[in-house]
């Protein structure tokens, strides 16, 4: 059964009732429920038990819960070993001042380019405690973690981002057709056009330079930490009760090497899920012999630091649930056929561009949303004889302007979660830059494309 405009109302709901009740885990269930009563009618709520089921089971999602999750139990034996205060120690003679604390997070951000969960998560847990001391408001430092997240990802040939794109791209018979020897080689030739992640690293870096002005909610956060000196709202105070607090010292290596570990694995092994598994027997190994913490106590912190990560798993399972709505209802098709009309040559780029980036807004299913939409755009595009390769950067840009704006999407969750602020906080802060580095992409799909 087709819904037409109909596949649009849960979407608007979860927006209208987030704005106005600011809460993301409400607004998720009601815009869920509402996709159900719009397809199921009086009998809804067996069909939305079975969507909640079908979503939180679904192979690549329990992936995400599980990797989240032990993320929330490494970061708090990072934490109770005194590892983060040795690293906080070495970082606070290199950062001195507001400026420097950012641009490292920014360094870092684009260092560990691998993966966007572990950039934000490992990023996140390094610099949150030295961007409080140089009084950096967390509005800032989530924006930093998430601009230097997913951008940085799709422009380097190198991560899990590439990765998938290229295997997704390269199963069109259009894209082959164009004779590229690689994958990698035809993404090499996509980058130069990803105008969306280009925008928003060069406007981070502007940001952390001082020169991209403060604007909306992140004016708002920077008077509030010159005025009071805490660099969170009390809306946040609740998910900060567990802060560090006192200078305590550490040492450093208990930091560094169950990150570089972190990181080593994931990049040989490709998956995070074994890493952060393999990393956290690393911490029980190097704690419990040298009696920084008893076994208990390494089993008690996987337990709380797991649960510490509820309220973000919470979220993330109401986003999934959404998106498996959205799909059933076929949100994705509704839009395409609705522009299919207006598609043309010189179009086509900077059109599949917003088309993306909405659908990803809306569902916050990224590689989800690709996967549905590729081998509709792309038979399309060769169809009305559209540049591909610009075809290709304009998906890529769609789908990262959706992971980085829509404030219940994993990125922007992860990023605010890392930073210890609520992901609404952070959406308002970030979104006027995200629409500006839109804006830019925009203008640059409309020139290449004409």
């Amino acid at each position: 059964m087709e819904y037409g405009a109909l596949t649009l109302m849960p979407v608007i709901v979860i927006i209208v009732m987030a704005v106005i009740t600011k809460k993301s885990f409400e607004s998720l269930i009601v815009g869920s429920i509402t996709a159900c009563i719009i397809m199921y009618g009086a009998g809804f709520i067996p069909e939305w038990v079975k969507m909640v089921l079908t979503a939180a089971s679904d192979y690549d999602n329990v992936w995400v819960i599980l990797v989240c999750g032990l993320f929330g139990s490494l970061i708090a034996m990072l934490r109770e070993s005194k590892g983060t205060n040795g690293f906080s120690n070495l970082g606070e003679k290199l950062c001195k001042s507001e400026k420097t604390a950012l641009l490292g997070t920014f360094i870092m951000g684009a260092v560990i380019f691998v993966d966007d969960y572990l950039n934000m998560l490992t990023v996140g847990t390094c610099m949150r405690g030295i961007c409080d001391k140089r009084k950096v408001p967390r509005e800032a430092l989530a924006y930093v973690l998430n601009s230097t997240g997913t951008p940085v990802c799709v422009l380097l040939p190198f991560s899990t981002w590439t990765a998938f794109y290229i295997t997704l791209f390269t199963k069109e018979e259009a894209v082959q057709l164009l004779g590229y020897k690689t994958g990698v080689e035809l993404y090499m030739h996509i980058i130069p056009y990803i105008f969306y992640a280009i925008a928003t690293v060069v406007m981070v870096l502007l940001f952390c330079f001082g020169i991209m002005p403060r604007l909306g909610s992140m004016k708002s956060a920077y008077a509030r930490t010159t005025e009071t000196g805490c660099t969170y709202s009390k809306d946040s105070s609740r998910l900060n009760v567990n802060d560090e607090g006192e200078d305590t010292v550490g040492n450093v290596w208990d930091f560094l090497i169950p990150v570089i570990i972190l990181i080593a694995v994931t990049i040989l092994l490709g998956d995070m899920l074994t890493a952060v598994i393999v990393t956290l027997s690393t911490c029980m190994l190097m704690y419990v012999p040298r009696k920084i913490m008893t076994f208990n106590e390494w089993s008690n912190y996987l337990i709380a630091g797991f649960c510490e990560m509820v309220p973000t798993l919470a979220i993330l399972i109401g986003a999934f649930t959404v998106a498996k709505c959205c799909n059933v209802m076929g949100l994705p098709q509704y839009m395409i056929a609705t522009v299919e009309p207006y598609l043309s040559a010189s179009t086509f780029p900077v059109i599949i561009f917003i088309i993306v980036s909405l659908l990803t807004f809306a569902t916050s299913s990224t590689w989800g949303v690709s996967t549905i939409v590729v081998p509709i755009i792309i038979p399309l595009a060769a169809a009305v004889n559209a540049n591909l390769v610009l075809t290709m950067a304009a998906i890529l840009s769609g789908s990262t302007f959706g992971s980085h704006a829509c404030f219940y999407s994993d990125a922007t969750v992860l990023a605010a979660t890392a930073s210890r602020i609520s992901n609404l906080e952070h959406a308002m802060a970030q979104i006027p830059y995200a629409l500006i580095a839109a804006t830019a992409a925009c203008a640059g799909f409309w020139v290449c494309g004409m």
